[in-house]
């Protein structure tokens, strides 16, 4: 799998402490895309998904977090590396949330190699190309007002789509070197650049 960003625990990619997971590259483009850096289709760091389950192993023993989050980039096209991940995050007792430009009705009308598997283990999906003009105002996790939640398992329900008036989590951690990381979505008024990543600000 080609890896963009890893977090083994934050509260800003779904529901409870989560590790998160952005692969690169995506095909759709979408204008405003909240990770552009993650968009273009090119090596960034190769790793197997055995590796990425020992990160995982790793991340609930020393943050006791709930689940996993995929993101990107297009996790789809990665589906068959990711099923494995997400199917030994399941064996860990951890839930699966994923986020995809693609509609579920797509997915299941043409497979890419590994939909199914991924989907197979996942308790969240959320669907649908980012549109910046229907940008999310009301519902936690999703940017635009277009995405669909699909609940795939008994796991959560449509509570886990509130918010506390409208705002939508952020977290800032500084670095050692001066840099900030920014993953969520911020507000413009704290980087020009919105993401749901990790966003390095000089």
């Amino acid at each position: 799998m080609n890896l963009a960003s890893w977090l083994p625990a934050t509260e800003a990619e779904g529901p409870g402490l989560r590790a998160a997971l952005w692969v690169q590259g995506c095909q759709f483009l979408c204008p405003g895309c909240c990770n552009p850096n993650f968009l273009r289709i090119t090596p960034r760091e190769l790793v197997t998904s055995e590796s990425l389950l020992n990160r995982l192993v790793a991340a609930k023993a020393q943050f006791d977090i709930e689940g996993l989050t995929l993101l990107g980039g297009e996790p789809m096209l990665q589906a068959q590396g990711l099923s494995e991940l997400a199917a030994g995050a399941h064996k860990l007792g951890l839930s699966v949330m994923v986020f995809t430009g693609y509609t579920l009705a797509e997915l299941r009308a043409d497979p890419l190699p590994g939909t199914d598997a991924l989907l197979s283990h996942t308790d969240v999906l959320v669907d649908g190309r980012y549109v910046s003009e229907l940008r999310e105002t009301r519902r936690a996790w999703a940017g635009s007002s277009n995405q669909v939640f699909h609940y795939l398992s008994d796991r959560y329900d449509s509570s886990i789509e509130q918010t506390n008036d409208g705002q939508q989590r952020v977290e800032v951690r500084l670095r050692n070197d001066g840099r900030v990381d920014v993953n969520g979505w911020p507000a413009d008024s704290l980087t020009r650049r919105r993401t749901k990543a990790h966003h390095t600000v000089e």
